[in-house]
């Protein structure tokens, strides 16, 4: 780039009025800048033989209006110059074509990249040398041209200008040739009003106030740059005093045309001429007086940016409304630089405060303006305008509610999520509520808007609509009306939903659907670990450091009051310490009739949160303050059994480990059997994560098997189906192994339905009694839990005390138990077992031990018993039954209670199974024994037996 010729680049436009010179630095904005992000993509990745740290491009200034393209004369025309200005206005550089660009611009090199508070970012671009654009190659994704280089120093070489300087200064004549004398004089002059810009910007740093002195570290090196710059770098001075003086944009166009350096220096002598004459006439100057700078070494690249554009301003803005001692305040406010107190009151008002916060904001703003910027409080006073000003008072998401909302949510819900229907048709519920009472508030707007049109024309009357004037009765009679409808109008109390479930099971997931289907904005708030009081109501504003809430926050994140938050393991707060109590300054956020005024302690005005839709997850509600809990609308969500489990794997799972593998679809093939296979013998979970990592196992295991094979060039050999035997050699041993019902049936030995702790996993579970002579004593083994031990003690004292009845002895004061003892086990030892769920199970091992009759292995039972032999319902009834389908039992005894439970059972189970139902012992034996003749009989007509 240092020589002249011809080559290839790609373009930037410049923003509006932005004109780039060879040695000074501009900043580029990179925001709704496409072509920018282009070019700089396609040039950090395209590998080059040069240092990957330099980044060039060619930065073209807009066209003007007003001058030809090629910058060498002003266009006449018939339009006006507002009409002129509108065209150029209507321009944008990030949408340009090649006919808005103007023919000349400057090669600059990435410097930086510089973000300033509020600010968008901006690239810092250096300019090195012009060029002329001979074609436009093309104009997307990024400009591309073929240009010419100009080389400055070709026209007039360095030692010509040592020379022409020696003879200049020695006898005033240079025998070069007039044209150098020429460039020779307008140097000196160019030098000569530099030097008196300077004195004036000291001037007005005296002049004007303190907050807009002029650093002398800036004056300084201004100083030393123009003392040192040769009549070789003459160029380079006039093109950096045009930038920093107060040409105009054409005016700096035609400097960047000007590729001949007497017609530049000329140009620019000009324009710091007129400068100065316009600063003598604002400014009563006596004189000037020159300063003789020392000789040291300067480069124009060590001006920092910054002090750069500080000196523009200074030179541009500074100094023509500049005024002398006593007459300040009579200048043009127009030219004042924008106060940061200003910015601030204009980002308030387009904030739209409450009346409340409006009222504080106005109060913050004249505190404020009063203090000194080194006070300690300015700065914390700022920062509290600043978070208000960020809170979205009154800015909502508008919810989409037309004819086609619910079954747009329903397909969004269905997409994402497999089963849960009940959560699903809760948000549907609350869906067709939002849109009702749309509807009933437009209706109302309609009535009012009419009424208070009767109003206001009948306030003064109407003659040609005869509209007469109203009596004052009846105008109170339609303002008592008008109220009664603005009282009609239907506010959105938002309900705060509490999804309950194990892990796994999906609830993040959901409230992200949830956001999706209502077309809101989603914000996160995870609460596990919270332990201070202050991090959800925020900290007050005496203390330092003092921040809003993790509520406040997140709505200064999303930006809109009604967004779906979304409190994440709500269960794992922190109870009351020395900090305060978490979980109770939650009380407020989460109750729909207070938290229309919530107040956090650093903003301290009350925010409304009534429009906020709150979905809480949580595994389990016992760590929940009651007094919380009451505020939330609960939902629980239960483990996924077998069968949900095999239509996520297959409709989520599967694919997305496909792709996440590196695999595409149809390289892999599961079918149902090795799903199950997966689901029962390797994971035993309530979710599906665990699912999901043996299904990546899965998937990479194939994936070094296609690698392996296209790298031998054997695609064709690449088996993309997986079958049961491969398991374990992919995924291991089994980790779990499936109880399947016993073929024969033995006296002692009884089908019982577990469904595990964990959720989600159901199976039987063999209940073995074992008697041994004795005297009386019950000896239990299996890792059984409390409850499970006191449900064995019940069953045994409702045998011991119907044994006569049931046959077991010849006297009904006979002990069964007197010369025995009874050991009770149940397999799978390792396994902690509990739960009231055995109680029937028990009793009838211990009727077939006593008896000697084998319960048929093909019947499995549930329920709890009490000491008056009813069946008392249980849960988990949904997984039971899966378990006992997957384990080829035939005949499932449930409590009666339990009949709503079944409803929520897949079909495909309840038709494998045949489901009887059962109120009391006697009726269950009924059905193990159809034939069975027992002495009392006559009690199965459910008469309540003696204790």
């Amino acid at each position: 780039m240092g020589s002249n010729g011809r080559t290839k680049i790609p373009l930037v436009p410049l923003a509006k009025g932005s004109v780039l010179l060879p040695g000074v630095t501009l900043r580029i904005p990179v925001s709704n800048r496409p072509d920018l992000a282009n070019l700089l993509s396609s040039l950090v990745d395209k590998p080059s033989k040069r240092d990957t740290n330099t980044i060039t491009f060619g930065c073209v200034p807009l066209s003007s209006p007003f001058l030809s393209r090629d910058g060498q004369q002003l266009l006449e025309g018939t339009d006006s110059d507002s009409d002129r200005k509108e065209e150029y206005d209507s321009i944008d550089a990030g949408q340009a074509r090649k006919e808005d660009l103007f023919r000349y611009g400057t090669v600059g090199k990435v410097i930086g990249v510089q973000r300033r508070a509020y600010s968008e970012p901006f690239l810092l671009v250096q300019g090195q040398q012009r060029f002329s654009i001979k074609k436009i190659l093309r104009e997307r994704p990024y400009f591309e041209a073929d240009v010419f280089y100009h080389d400055e120093s070709s026209e007039y070489p360095q030692a010509k200008f040592q020379e022409n300087v020696a003879d200049h200064t020695d006898s005033g004549i240079i025998d070069s040739g007039q044209s150098d004398a020429e460039v020779a004089d307008l140097f000196q002059q160019l030098r000569q009003l530099s030097r008196e810009l300077l004195t004036l910007l000291r001037l007005s740093s005296l002049l004007s106030a303190a907050s807009s002195r002029l650093s002398p570290l800036v004056a300084r090196k201004f100083e030393l740059y123009i003392s040192k710059t040769e009549l070789a770098q003459a160029g380079k001075l006039a093109d950096f005093m045009a930038d920093v003086s107060d040409a105009s944009f054409e005016e700096k166009l035609r400097i960047l045309a000007s590729l001949d350096v007497k017609e530049r220096l000329g140009r620019v002598v000009e324009i710091l001429a007129r400068q100065a004459q316009h600063i003598k006439s604002s400014v009563k100057v006596t004189s000037v007086g020159s300063t003789s700078f020392p000789s040291s070494g300067m480069d124009i690249s060590q001006i920092d940016p910054r002090e750069r554009e500080l000196l523009a301003k200074r030179a541009i803005s500074g100094l023509s409304g500049m005024t002398p001692p006593g007459t300040a305040g009579r200048g043009n406010d127009d030219d004042k630089e924008p106060n940061e107190v200003d910015e601030l009151q204009q980002k308030l008002q387009d904030a739209q405060l409450s009346p409340e916060a409006r009222k504080v904001a106005d109060k913050e703003l004249k505190r404020l303006r009063k203090m000194n910027p080194a006070n300690a409080e300015y700065g914390v006073c700022r920062t509290y305008l600043e978070n208000l000003s960020e809170i979205p008072w009154t800015k909502v998401t508008e919810d989409q509610l037309g004819p086609d909302t619910l079954k747009r949510a329903r397909k969004q819900l269905d997409e994402d999520h497999y089963g849960l229907e009940r959560i699903k048709k809760r948000l549907l519920e609350y869906l067709a509520v939002l849109r009702l009472k749309q509807n009933t508030n437009l209706d109302v707007e309609r009535q009012i808007g009419g009424l208070s049109r009767d109003l206001d024309s009948s306030a003064i009357g109407d003659v040609e609509k005869d509209v007469p004037l109203l009596s004052e009765s009846d105008r109170v009679a339609l303002e008592t009306r008008l109220e009664l409808l603005k009282s009609k109008r239907m506010t959105d109390k938002s309900p705060i939903l509490l999804l309950v479930g194990p892990p796994g099971t999906g609830k993040t997931s959901l409230a992200r659907s949830v956001a999706a289907s209502l077309g809101r904005k989603f914000h996160r708030i995870s609460l596990g670990g919270v332990r201070d009081e202050a991090e959800i109501r925020g900290h007050r504003r005496t203390y330092v450091a003092a921040m809003p809430g993790l509520v406040v926050n997140g709505l200064k994140k999303v930006g809109v009051a009604n967004p779906v938050i979304l409190l994440d393991e709500i269960d794992k707060v922190g109870g009351s310490n020395f900090q305060g109590d978490p979980s109770a300054a939650m009380l407020e956020v989460l109750d729909p009739e207070q938290n229309h005024t919530f107040t956090d302690h650093y903003i301290n005005i009350p925010i409304d949160l009534s429009k906020v839709l709150f979905l809480a997850t949580a595994n389990s509600l016992e760590t929940i303050p009651a007094p919380l809990l009451d505020r939330m609308e609960t939902i629980s969500l239960s483990g996924y059994t077998t069968v949900e489990k095999r239509h996520i794997a297959k409709q989520h799972l599967i694919p997305k480990q496909i792709r996440s593998n590196g695999l595409t679809d149809g390289q892999v093939s599961l079918s149902d059997e090795v799903i199950d296979k997966t689901i029962t013998s390797y994971t035993r979970e309530s979710g599906v994560r665990n699912l999901e990592r043996e299904i990546g196992s899965i998937c990479r295991h194939k994936a070094v098997q296609y690698a392996d094979a296209g790298d031998a060039d054997r695609l064709d050999d690449y088996n993309p189906v997986v079958s049961v035997d491969d398991l374990e050699e992919i995924l291991g041993i089994e980790r779990f192994e499936e109880e399947i019902a016993e073929k024969h049936g033995r006296p002692g030995v009884v089908t019982g339905l577990v469904a595990y702790s964990t959720g989600g996993q159901g199976s039987i579970l063999f209940i073995e009694v074992a008697d041994m002579p004795g005297n009386g004593r019950v000896q239990l083994t299996g890792k059984l839990g409390d409850v499970l031990k006191e449900s064995v003690e019940v069953a045994l004292t409702w045998v011991k005390a119907h044994s006569f009845e049931l046959g077991l002895t010849h006297d009904p004061n006979e002990d069964i138990m007197k010369s025995r003892s009874l050991h009770v086990h149940c397999p799978s030892g390792a396994i902690p077992k509990d739960g009231p769920s055995a109680g029937l199970a028990h009793t009838v091992a211990l009727i077939s031990l006593f008896s000697n009759k084998p319960v048929p292995p093909q019947i499995a039972m549930t329920g709890e018993v009490s000491l008056r032999g009813r069946v008392m319902p249980v849960g988990g009834i949904k997984e039971k039954l899966i378990g006992a389908h997957r384990a080829g039992v035939k005949t499932v005894l449930l409590p009666d209670h339990n009949r709503k439970d079944v409803k929520e059972v897949p079909q495909e189970v309840k038709d494998g199974l045949e489901i009887v139902y059962v109120k009391h012992i006697w009726e269950g034996l009924r059905q193990i024994w159809p034939d069975a003749q027992w002495p009392g009989q006559h009690q199965m007509n459910f008469v309540e037996s003696r204790l």
